[in-house]
């Protein structure tokens, strides 16, 4: 019985929150627009893939003292990686 109670005293204050978050925000959530997450996927193939290849080639550099050149042509294999794979996510159709 105090189950029952509690179950609905917090589904009624859920329905409250809801209600107020509608009236404050003029409605229901809202999905993002069309396209929003392939465009969040190019902004991560474009500052993640780089950074990564920047960072394994400067940390290879260090330890082998071949100093700049792993680095240098680690960063450019990733750059055209991310080319590459936003290449490929460009093809696909937003959702």
């Amino acid at each position: 019985m105090a189950d029952d109670r509690q179950n609905d005293d917090l589904e009624s204050r859920i329905a409250k929150a809801r209600a107020a978050e509608e009236a404050r925000t003029g409605g229901p959530a809202q999905k993002p627009a069309k396209g929003y997450g392939q465009g969040s996927r190019v902004l991560a193939e474009l500052i993640g893939v780089p950074a990564g290849g920047a960072l394994i080639g400067w940390a290879l550099d260090y330890w082998l003292g071949t100093s700049p050149w792993l680095l240098l042509i680690l960063l450019g294999l990733a750059v055209v990686a991310a080319g590459r794979n936003i290449y490929k996510i460009s093809k696909e159709r937003a959702e």
